[in-house]
């Protein structure tokens, strides 16, 4: 048995060694508090700045409205189809294997990492006056893409499905396979299977990558003014209009970005069930 005299060493050491854990931790919680520090304080400086018993009157300055509008209608555009074309392409990427399903993958990911104003650039190439897409469109139906709400649209569409993409696959990833195989063997054709089988048992997935792409597609920037330019009332969406705003009334531009910040925290409690605990 353990003497008196060794249960005392022990008692007093328990302290000592839990200040020198909380010693050996002192730097990284410094490190991890400045780096929060960077997140944070912007947005308790937006906060601070803030009239809020004027914020309703700055959110009815003449850009706010027409871009919130623009925002509105052209994000649920864009959200509409990155779920009819990347729910599809989510599901065959969840189940395909190989080197080609490897670099479809790597490809979907490049508007990622993209440089936003690199991506308007491409945008332009491909469907500008001159573009691989928008020649052809324009010699056909004498169509002009660029500087258009259909471009806003396609921009926003080219930086969002990826995200949406990438959400929904890795959801339909987690699917059993088995039960694939088990409703084929029932009878069930592919495209039954995706309906019946995939889509409501990815539906929790599917929600949370709708929620991350909408939020990518209404803070969408660099490609849109690029491709799409910055036309109050046609291509001028929200983020533009703050960035105007802030030039000649800084108030409706603050107002602006605290919408957006409520929009932002919105979708993270959409999220936090799947994402953050």
């Amino acid at each position: 048995m353990m003497t008196d005299a060794a249960q005392s060493r022990q008692r007093d050491g328990v302290p000592a060694f839990r200040r020198r854990l909380a010693g050996s931790r002192a730097p990284l919680l410094t490190l991890a508090t400045l780096g929060m520090a960077l997140v944070v304080l912007p947005l308790l400086g937006l906060i601070a700045r803030t009239d809020w018993p004027g914020l309703l009157t700055h959110l009815r300055a003449p850009v706010v409205w027409p871009a919130i509008r623009l925002s509105l209608i052209t994000t649920l555009i864009t959200l509409g189809l990155a779920m009819l074309l990347g729910t599809p392409l989510a599901w065959l990427l969840s189940r395909a294997t190989g080197r080609l399903a490897t670099w479809m993958r790597a490809l979907l990911t490049v508007p990622v990492v993209l440089p936003p104003v690199v991506g308007g650039v491409a945008l332009l190439l491909a469907y500008g006056r001159n573009g691989l897409v928008g020649a052809p469109v324009f010699d056909a139906l004498g169509l002009r893409i660029p500087f258009t709400p259909l471009a806003v649209v396609l921009a926003q569409l080219f930086v969002s499905l990826p995200f949406y993409v990438l959400a929904v696959e890795g959801a339909m990833r987690s699917v059993d396979p088995r039960f694939d195989h088990v409703a084929a063997t029932l009878g069930a054709s592919p495209t039954r299977v995706f309906l019946r089988v995939g889509l409501p048992l990815a539906a929790p997935g599917i929600a949370a990558g709708a929620a991350l792409a909408w939020a990518r597609a209404l803070g969408e920037f660099g490609a849109t003014i690029t491709f799409a330019g910055n036309l109050t009332g046609r291509t001028q969406t929200a983020p533009l209009a703050v960035y105007v705003a802030l030039q000649s009334d800084p108030q409706a531009a603050i107002a602006l970005s605290i919408a957006m910040l409520a929009v932002s925290i919105a979708v993270l409690g959409l999220l936090r069930g799947r994402w953050m605990g």
